[in-house]
């Protein structure tokens, strides 16, 4: 089975033993793709993936790769973003930014901050009740909005009645 990818203009390609890494204007998404039933190969303008053979599990692989090629590309063109929520009931929690974490304060009246790292090449804006997260690479992004969720996660306690914490709302999520 194969399949090829069109490279929008003024994305640069490289291809080293299945490295793939794109660049645009300083950004840079890069992703290995070792598997061995999947061959990756460049030809001008094209990302060609092939399998040898076409089983479920193959089709499978290759349509993941595509996936992730896709949301490498789109990163670079248009910026991921995911905004999350601040909720809180009875004691105000107060969330900053330092660096590469965010520290949030009184949590259900904690005396302790909780910590979460994000990563490096993902921007964050805190306005109000709501944080905004960008960045070209989703995986970073989504898995950033998804350690501060988790940052608020509580546990034994009953979810209608204690329902402080911080929540995914959006995901910028546009169809390619």
């Amino acid at each position: 089975m194969k399949e090829e990818i069109l490279i929008p203009e003024g994305i640069e390609v490289q291809l080293n033993s299945g490295k793939l890494v794109l660049t645009k204007e300083g950004k840079t998404n890069e992703r290995v793709f070792n598997h061995p039933m999947l061959s990756v190969k460049l030809n001008d303008n094209k990302i060609i993936l092939e399998t040898k053979g076409e089983t479920r599990n193959e089709k499978r692989i290759l349509k993941t790769s595509i996936s992730h090629i896709k949301n490498m590309i789109k990163g670079l063109l248009e910026d991921f973003e995911y905004k999350l929520k601040i909720c809180y009931k009875h004691f105000p929690m107060s969330v900053e930014n330092k660096g590469t974490d965010i520290v949030i304060k009184n949590f259900l009246g904690e005396k302790k901050e909780r910590r979460t790292r994000i990563f490096e090449d993902v921007k964050i804006e805190i306005k109000g009740d709501t944080i905004t997260l960008r960045g070209h690479n989703i995986e970073h992004v989504a898995q950033s909005a998804a350690n501060i969720e988790n940052a608020t996660r509580i546990t034994g306690y009953d979810r209608r009645i204690f329902q402080d914490g911080i929540f995914i709302i959006k995901k910028h999520d546009k169809k390619m």
